[in-house]
């Protein structure tokens, strides 16, 4: 028990709540700054000051129940973020990507060291099994910098995220059953409650937070922050169901991640929310936690610790650094890649000392390897995060001189505004889809006031300020770049126009109201008109429901429209909402040839699912559109101008169709015109 110390009326280690918490805060600022300076990822910082200043150095603070539980907090909040980062749609293509990492990581460690604790430690074979268990999982220490650095999306870093699922459920199993073993009670049955435990988590997250969250946010999308605690309710949750599972919270909450991760696309308010709380708190905690775990005095201790602890990490070093090998050689992975998924998968923490508290309760470790895997934990604090940001920092600088430096990737989107539009935010949360997270090019909201004699213009002018402003407030917690103008013109479609070269955009959205009067051809005139005098994509779009909830994108192309100069931009743009919400695309062909489409889409950038139909006539696709279609789908028509190339007649009656379907839901994308060399960038072969 640590004695206080008082020095000038103060008792040391703290223990007063708000002292400690500004301690805390301190360290969360002054850590990554000082680990930077030094050439460090930042996080290190946080770990190392946690360590400096703990119980087994300074006795500066003390490790408190409080600090514990925002550690562990922190911990399942980590694992909830990578669950919701991960690739979803890779994970779907190619699942056996993350389980050949998963097991290769978990098996070649697990088996290499159960043999090496077993001869060499003189271990008995539960004590080994369960210390090689510990080193085979990982736990994602160096998240952040993967996450800061834009490489989340990354094949490899895919497979690492994915591959979690199945180390930490391994190696939780292995727990099960070795103390099970060494209670006596190594049954069939246990064996079979594990597995029906891991059924309950899995099948509770993907068949009932799913629907009860996409309710939710289309109900109560008007208060952001109610969206926002709603999350975590269902992060905790999750994370509980886990543990009166007896499971680990911590699978609870990857489970958690991966249900909403389609729910919560890239780029957005609530993501943004989400991230900025994990890391600037919640994660920050957890490496205070990790870092005042560390005693430095168990070096002092004798020979031995510092031997079981070269052991432990030189034998988890050279078989993760291994199984990374194989993996990389079976997947074709770049040297990046490689050190990548071996920085990433060497990181361990709280879960791997949970393990091993376990060990020492049952009587299965000494002190000793107690202390060996204390300070396990703080060599791979240091290492995993020093490894992973230079590897990851070669894939980020490889990947943007691949892409190269182009409109492509950061669209400057104009966004007009009615004064009395309907559901502006929602059509403020599609710009961000289609930004997506890449890029600094502000979304432009514009709304262009008409000289009005009931009303001095100034007045409406200020009106419009005002409402501006607050929907500017919303990209600002989304962090996208928002830029507002006001403008007065007697006509409104000049003024979009206008304001679309000035602020040099290259795609424009515009809401529509399809109660309101047709006064031209489709869609009202100023929209109309708007149509007609500018080349650039124009998305029309009338959402019924927030777009985060979208399930599917149904696409409807009509023949002709791949010769349009515009197609592959327009399929880029419905590939980028697709990859950003996690949608899966079923394009319906109209008169045409649907693996000739097939091909087509497969040649434009961006990864998405997609299934092709085709239909002989137009008559038909109304009819098909209203059986197959369901309130979460969102209708997407790729709507060639009239005169263009791949125009039918049909569309002009479409939009008004449409907004009868039962999605209420859909976007008519109008290609560029005039621009065949612009349409090529959008390609993979240049």
């Amino acid at each position: 028990m640590i004695t206080p110390l008082v020095v000038d009326g103060l008792e040391v280690p703290l223990d007063q709540p708000v002292l400690v918490f500004t301690v805390a805060m301190a360290v969360f600022l002054i850590g990554p700054l000082l680990a930077k300076r030094l050439g460090q990822p930042g996080i290190v910082g946080i770990v190392v000051f946690g360590a400096i200043i703990g119980p087994g150095a300074l006795e500066f603070v003390e490790h408190s129940s409080a600090i514990e539980l925002l550690g562990e907090v922190g911990l399942i909040y980590l694992l909830f973020t990578v669950g919701l980062e991960l690739d979803i749609q890779g994970f779907k293509e190619a699942p056996e990507n993350a389980a050949l990492f998963g097991l290769a990581s978990f098996f070649i460690p697990f088996l290499a060291g159960t043999v090496a604790t077993y001869t060499i430690l003189g271990l008995d074979i539960w004590a080994a099994l369960l210390l090689s268990s510990v080193f085979a999982s990982h736990t994602l220490l160096a998240y952040p910098i993967v996450n800061r650095l834009g490489v989340t999306k990354n094949r490899a870093i895919t497979a690492v995220f994915g591959g979690i699922l199945f180390t930490d459920t391994l190696a939780l199993v292995v727990l099960a059953i070795v103390t099970g073993a060494v209670e006596g009670e190594l049954t069939i049955w246990l064996f079979a409650q594990v597995g029906l435990a891991i059924v309950v988590l899995f099948g509770s997250a993907w068949f009932i937070l799913p629907p009860i969250s996409r309710w939710f946010f289309q109900n109560f999308s008007e208060e952001s922050y109610f969206e926002f605690l709603f999350v975590m309710v269902a992060i905790f949750a999750a994370a509980s169901l886990a543990e009166l599972l007896d499971l680990a919270a911590i699978l609870g909450a990857f489970v958690a991640g991966l249900a909403l991760n389609q729910l919560i696309p890239q780029g957005g308010t609530l993501m943004n929310r989400v991230e900025f709380v994990g890391n600037a708190f919640f994660i920050p905690f957890f490496l205070l936690h990790v870092g005042m775990l560390v005693d430095p005095s168990v070096i002092l201790d004798g020979p031995e610790t510092l031997q079981l602890t070269a052991l432990i990490v030189v034998v988890m070093l050279l078989t993760k650094g291994s199984a990374a090998w194989l993996v990389a050689q079976i997947q074709g992975y770049t040297t990046s890649e490689r050190n990548a998924i071996f920085g990433l998968s060497t990181g361990q923490a709280a879960a791997a000392l949970a393990i091993t508290l376990i060990g020492f309760e049952e009587g299965l470790f000494g002190a000793e390897i107690l202390n060996a895997v204390v300070l396990l934990l703080l060599v791979t604090a240091l290492l995993s995060p020093w490894l992973t940001e230079r590897a990851a920092t070669k894939i980020a600088l490889e990947r943007e001189t691949g892409e190269g430096d182009d409109s492509t990737k950061d669209p400057n989107i104009l966004l007009p505004l009615s004064h009395n539009a309907e559901l502006q935010q929602r059509l403020l949360e599609l710009a961000f889809v289609i930004k997506g997270d890449r890029g600094s090019e502000p979304v432009h909201l514009m709304t262009v006031v008409q000289p009005d004699s009931k009303q001095s213009t100034e007045t409406q002018v200020a009106e419009v300020n005002n409402e501006l402003e607050e929907l500017a407030a919303i990209g600002s917690a989304a962090e996208v770049p928002i830029e507002t103008e006001t403008r007065v013109n007697h006509n409104v479609a000049s003024g979009i126009v206008q304001g679309s070269v000035e602020v040099e955009a290259n795609q424009i959205i515009m809401g529509w109201d399809a109660a309101e009067t047709f006064r031209h051809r489709v869609f009202g005139s100023i929209i109309d008109q708007v149509l007609k005098r500018t080349p650039l994509p124009v998305l029309i779009s009338r959402l019924g429901h927030p777009i985060n909830t979208t399930k599917r994108i149904v696409v409807v192309v009509p023949i002709g429209a791949d010769h349009h100069e515009g197609f592959y931009e327009a399929v880029h743009i419905v590939k980028r909402i697709a990859a950003s919400l996690g949608a899966e695309l079923n394009v319906i062909v109209v008169e045409g040839s649907a693996h000739q489409f097939e091909q087509l889409f497969e040649l434009v950038e961006e990864d998405a699912t997609a299934e092709f139909d085709e239909l002989s006539d137009w008559g038909q696709l109304l009819p098909t559109l209203e059986a197959e279609t369901g309130d979460d789908d969102l209708i997407v028509a790729i709507a060639p101008r009239r005169g263009d190339v791949g125009w039918h007649e049909e569309l002009e009656d479409l939009p008004r169709r449409l907004a009868e379907m039962p999605p209420e839901s859909f976007i008519t994308i109008h290609p560029r015109q005039g621009e065949p060399e612009y349409d090529r960038q959008y390609l993979r072969l240049k």
